[in-house]
């Protein structure tokens, strides 16, 4: 019985043995895997990275400057005149819509030239035109024209991005 016991330790031993090889070998294989997603995710890098990728801009937060009669008045009055000779008023608040502190800067330096330009702009639109939205867009474009050309013309880069009205008035 002696023997008996003697060998049953033994035999224990080398399936204990086998088995602790069978954890260190899967340990190890972990690892490994592990260590190689880790490298190939570091070293893959991303696009943004890539000299040959386009660079993305990123935009500065908007400036809005009011667009103000020489008296400092927020708004535009024009008086206009329809196809069959009736006259109109129309009161427009205007603003600039910029990312670029200097063209501020340059904007309120030019401010008069830019009311005189769009005075004449309002002032010869077509009032019955303005009843639709179209008429209104098309009036936001001319507008935003212009005051990119003086701003091209005098601070040498347009910077506006759009004229919005914020409210415009008809009778």
């Amino acid at each position: 019985m002696a023997e008996k016991e003697a060998v049953e330790p033994a035999a224990e031993g080398k399936g204990s043995s086998k088995k602790l090889i069978i954890i260190i070998a899967l340990a190890v294989v972990l690892v490994l895997a592990g260590g190689g997603a880790a490298a190939w995710f570091f070293l893959s890098g991303s696009s943004s990275e890539d000299p040959d990728a386009p660079k993305v801009e990123v935009k500065r937060p908007a400036i809005y400057v009011k667009l103000r009669t020489l008296e400092g008045r927020p708004m535009f009055v024009a008086s206009m005149q329809s196809s069959s000779g009736q006259r109109h008023l129309m009161q427009i608040y205007a603003e600039a819509k910029t990312r670029d502190p200097a063209v501020e800067q340059a904007l309120n330096q030019h401010m008069p030239l830019v009311v005189a330009r769009l005075n004449t702009l309002f002032t010869t639109a077509d009032p019955e035109s303005l009843r639709l939205v179209e008429g209104k867009r098309a009036l936001q474009q001319q507008a935003t024209a212009i005051v990119q050309e003086v701003m091209s013309d005098k601070a040498g880069n347009s910077g506006v991005e759009i004229v919005l009205f914020t409210s415009i008035v008809m009778q």
